[in-house]
């Protein structure tokens, strides 16, 4: 049998949560990509020019391939099979072929995968073989550089999680054969290549090590055009939340998507009056990161390309695998806040040994203890000798149930 925990005059709400102002560079000019991640703050920057193409490494079935459109490489979709190989004719291929694009929505759509059909074994640069599990190429595309230099392409085959490509010179000339492992790259989204040093590159984090990526994409607002924003990373969930005031923000459990682009780079607009970029008013994102943390997070400034800096503030609104409900369990923490070296936690329902957690803000355990529970009304003292002066998080858990508290700490 529950008891009730009958402490209405001790019971704090504390919805008032810690914010962190973050600012993640991306380079004057824009030149450079960064991933970061919500409950580490760890970011990791590379150039944007130094690759031209990245295959898919963790895609399950998908075999996505992209291409750096951001910084003005093009693929055109060739009307030639594979076994045309040396006898295109190129002769107005800009005005004739069909661009192709990476998708804003989705990381495995990338613009070697753009000319799909129906058939749903069409990955668009190969099909799917259902007895070998091979994917063998079928068409061929030509990716215009920077430099304005041409390469005709075809993805030969991904087989045993090998990607084989062929490239070469409109004439046919310097062709090159070359293989991509993806063992190489476990735990990556995608392995790069450089078409002018002919080189694999190995510049992303790894895939569990981050939430979001900033930096310039090619978005579809009409047209195909570059743009500076944020992109989620597989696995991330996000939910925006349009003309409500940050601080009245609510968060939609049913709201969360998938789609890449979620946050995107329409936070800002360019005011042409005044020639600066301004924030939208009244926006604010809710995010469930990689570890499974639920951030709200609003942006608070962009410097453009004179700094190539993206400013946001985050909250977050709850920890790893708690949705700040308890079940089949109730705790208190006396008094709240706390100018002591020690806080109160009153339990009820929790059973056999217990963890109490003091995280920070950003999801880390700054400090923790355990304490044998009863199953009815219980409390201990926990430990805030040294903490500095905050908001926290407590979190007790029995192994079966679990409760969150805030706790500010004077």
């Amino acid at each position: 049998m529950r008891t009730a925990l009958l402490l209405p005059s001790i019971l704090i709400a504390a919805h008032v949560a810690a914010q962190t102002s973050v600012t993640v560079p991306t380079g004057a000019g824009n030149v450079e990509q960064t991933w970061y991640s919500l409950s580490t703050d760890a970011e990791s920057s590379a150039a944007l020019a130094e690759w031209d193409l990245a295959f898919e490494i963790n895609g399950g079935f998908n075999a996505g391939i992209l291409a750096n459109t951001a910084k003005g490489v093009k693929v055109y979709q060739t009307p030639y099979a594979v076994g045309d190989w040396g006898s295109m004719d190129t002769n107005g291929m800009a005005a004739n072929w069909t661009g192709l694009f990476n998708s804003d929505a989705d990381w495995s759509q990338g613009a070697f995968n753009a000319d799909v059909d129906l058939d749903i074994y069409n990955i668009g640069w190969g099909i799917y073989n259902t007895v070998t599990h091979v994917v063998a190429g079928d068409s061929i595309q030509v990716v215009v550089l920077t430099d304005g230099s041409a390469r005709m392409i075809r993805i030969d085959a991904l087989s045993a999680g090998i990607y084989t490509f062929t490239y070469a010179n409109l004439d046919g000339t310097d062709e090159q054969t070359h293989q991509l492992a993806k063992s190489d790259y476990t735990g990556k989204n995608f392995a790069y290549w450089s078409l002018t040093s002919h080189s694999a590159i190995d510049r992303e984090p790894m895939s569990a090590d981050w939430d979001i990526l900033f930096g310039k994409y090619t978005a579809n607002v009409g047209m195909w055009y570059g743009v500076t924003g944020a992109l989620l990373n597989k696995g991330v969930e996000a939910v925006r939340v349009d003309n409500v005031p940050t601080n009245e923000a609510e968060y939609d459990w049913n709201g969360l998507d998938t789609v890449i682009n979620t946050i995107g780079y329409d936070w800002k607009y360019f005011d042409m009056d005044n020639f600066i970029y301004v924030i939208e008013d009244s926006l604010t994102y809710f995010v469930k990161d990689v570890p499974g943390n639920l951030w709200k997070i609003w942006f608070t400034g962009f410097g453009g390309s004179a700094s190539g800096e993206i400013t946001f503030n985050k909250e977050l609104v709850s920890a790893v695998g708690i949705d700040g409900t308890t079940t089949a369990s109730d705790m208190v923490l006396y008094p709240n806040p706390t100018a002591d070296d020690q806080v109160r936690v009153i339990l009820d329902g929790f059973n056999g040994l217990t963890r109490a957690e003091l995280l920070d803000m950003n999801g880390r355990v700054v400090r923790a203890q355990s304490a044998v529970q009863r199953g009815a009304l219980s409390n201990f003292l926990f430990d805030l000798s040294g903490v500095d002066a905050g908001m926290y998080l407590v979190r007790v858990s029995d192994g079966n149930t679990s409760s969150l508290e805030r706790l500010m700490v004077r």
